[in-house]
């Protein structure tokens, strides 16, 4: 029996949806339950930014989460198939008129996604002080917190209607369909199988 980590949420449906489509069979968390089994599949419910731990811990065998949070958690996984719901972008976002290119000695920047951002600038041979803020990350350009904000954007319009705009696109993201390594190369048939029959749907 294979083991999924799913993240609260959204992506939890999404992926219980499909899992419906391929298996014809009914998926569901019931009573605040975290773990449900069904379908020859154990489901785990935890928090999104936990998925890539429980996976690469061997705690879950696979894995659904959107490629920011991968990205962020660094975890060493093996990904598996885009699945093309949960889009979004990891985006860098500045004040209107402002921009990378104007010098500066260093650039302070607020986001939740920090070693996202300390990557990003290390790319570009620049100097960050990384702020660390759990949520309002707009505002903090806005108050003098910071010079920019790293953060997640599906339209824009939170940055829009707070005078930033999108300096540029760090990452395309989507869930994407992971594996613990070890569990890979054990359970290799079993979960090439289940990898192509959620491809077959998408």
């Amino acid at each position: 029996m294979l083991t999924i980590a799913l993240p609260k949420g959204r992506i939890a449906d999404d992926a219980l949806l499909l899992f419906k489509k391929v298996y014809a069979t009914e998926f569901s968390f019931k009573n605040r339950k975290l773990i449900v089994e069904c379908g020859g599949f154990k489901f785990l419910l935890v928090r999104s930014q936990d998925v890539p731990t429980y996976v690469m811990r061997a705690a879950a065998d696979l894995g659904v989460c959107g490629k920011d949070v991968l990205l962020e958690s660094g975890a060493q996984v093996t990904e598996l198939l885009d699945l093309k719901f949960g889009r979004c972008k990891v985006a860098l976002g500045m004040r209107k008129g402002e921009s990378l290119a104007q010098p500066r000695p260093s650039i302070r920047v607020a986001t939740k996604m920090v070693n996202t951002a300390k990557r990003f600038f290390a790319s570009k041979a620049m100097a960050v002080e990384v702020i660390k803020l759990y949520g309002s990350i707009e505002l903090a350009p806005l108050v003098g917190l910071a010079d920019a904000i790293v953060d997640i954007v599906e339209t824009g319009e939170t940055m829009r209607e707070n005078d930033l705009e999108m300096v540029e696109v760090i990452a395309e993201s989507s869930a994407r369909l992971f594996a613990n390594r070890e569990s890979f190369i054990e359970n290799k048939r079993e979960i090439i199988a289940l990898r192509e029959a959620i491809a077959g749907v998408l």
